[in-house]
């Protein structure tokens, strides 16, 4: 059997397989509830075969959303819609998982195929956003609310009420977000938070904030299921957050109960040039692997199941996450284990007669028509 279709157990929970569908926003929802559009979209890739879906970055408050057409989990009413893509993605085989986030200064935000860029105007469904400082992400984002003590500690009750519902609403994981330049990653990142208080300056006082959100979701999430925790490596900007600091953090989350890194990198800094290219994070992945002690995913540019096999057995990683590829193709982990001579996998029974191209039609039974 290949590495890529092995089981992965962390905690009492056991991925079939080590290929996992990446948060990707749909912009899609209206007042945060998830809809047919998400059902299909969630549901097709767990047909597909993934061993683990998480749904996108699903905000905790309101004025946590990237954009206003972003999922939420700040209300009871959000957990019914949700529990129907649970239920289905489960009937698949599938394991659900939920990213729970606040996109902190880069929220309120147009959704991208509108062709516009930076804040959504208060005058036009928008808000006005927080952040650990009153520095915009850039010109064109509006500049945000410096939350006080008194708003963080509701921020960190947030993502505890986000988690409870999660729980409710049939999630066996949940991701607590911290990159991409959103709240928890502005609190990280120097380039973000100049603070002058506990939760700004040194190292110990930009992670206090992630450590807090952490520790208090890891009490409320059940014990027998795993936490996972993602992070910007670097900012790929001098100053910035940088991956020795990533190794240090990564060492106090898995203190407080975390189980898994969900290693990427970026968006802190809007001038920062990436050098994007085929497994380009990976290294990243890594290095807290083997330095923290921990587990890891990784993500970023992995389109083939030959790369994302070698990253496995070279011990890069422990899960793949896969995003643009997924978009492309839903059925990728079904093409990647025919690819690498693996059936652990099967196709849905529903689909067996189109899967098996090579096996002429005659010889298939005429209960398929």
């Amino acid at each position: 059997m290949s590495q890529l279709f092995q089981p992965l157990t962390l905690r009492q929970l056991t991925l079939p397989n080590r290929i996992a569908v990446s948060p990707m926003c749909q912009y899609s929802a209206e007042g945060g509830m998830a809809n047919d559009w998400h059902l299909v979209h969630l549901g097709s890739r767990a047909v597909g075969g993934a061993g683990l879906v998480i749904i996108e970055a699903t905000a905790v408050t309101p004025d946590g959303r990237i954009s206003p057409e972003d999922l939420g989990i700040w209300s009871d009413e959000h957990v019914e819609p949700l529990r129907r893509i649970t239920r289905f993605i489960e009937a698949q085989g599938s394991v659900a998982g939920v990213q729970l986030a606040h996109a902190g200064r880069k929220a309120s935000t147009w959704r991208p195929w509108l062709g516009k860029h930076g804040s959504v105007p208060v005058a036009e469904g928008g808000w006005i956003p927080v952040g650990p400082s009153t520095i915009a992400f850039s010109p064109e984002h509006a500049v945000p609310t410096a939350l006080d003590e008194a708003a963080i500690a509701a921020v960190v009750q947030a993502f505890v009420a986000g988690a409870e519902r999660a729980l409710a609403a049939g999630f066996k994981i949940a991701e607590v977000h911290a990159a991409h330049g959103y709240l928890l990653h502005q609190f990280l990142s120097p380039l973000s938070n100049q603070r002058q208080d506990r939760y700004g300056g040194s190292f110990e006082n930009r992670i206090r904030l992630l450590l807090e959100v952490t520790a208090a979701v890891r009490e409320v999430w059940p014990q027998e299921l795993p936490l996972f925790v993602r992070l910007s490596a670097t900012d790929w900007v001098e100053d910035g957050w940088n991956p020795d600091e990533t190794v240090k953090l990564a060492l106090r989350l898995k203190e407080v109960g975390v189980d898994l890194i969900d290693v990427s990198s970026g968006g802190t800094a809007a001038n920062a040039e990436i050098p994007v290219g085929p497994g380009y994070q990976t290294q990243f992945a890594e290095r807290v692997r083997k330095e923290a002690g921990i587990a890891t995913g990784t993500v970023g540019m992995i389109t083939e199941a030959v790369q994302a096999e070698h990253i496995l057995r070279t011990g890069q990683a422990d899960l793949i996450l896969l995003a643009r590829e997924l978009l492309r193709d839903p059925y990728w982990p079904l093409h990647a284990a025919e690819y690498l001579g693996d059936r652990a996998v099967p196709w849905p029974a529903q689909y067996v007669r189109a899967a098996h191209r090579d096996t002429p039609i005659r010889q298939l039974p005429d209960t398929l028509d």
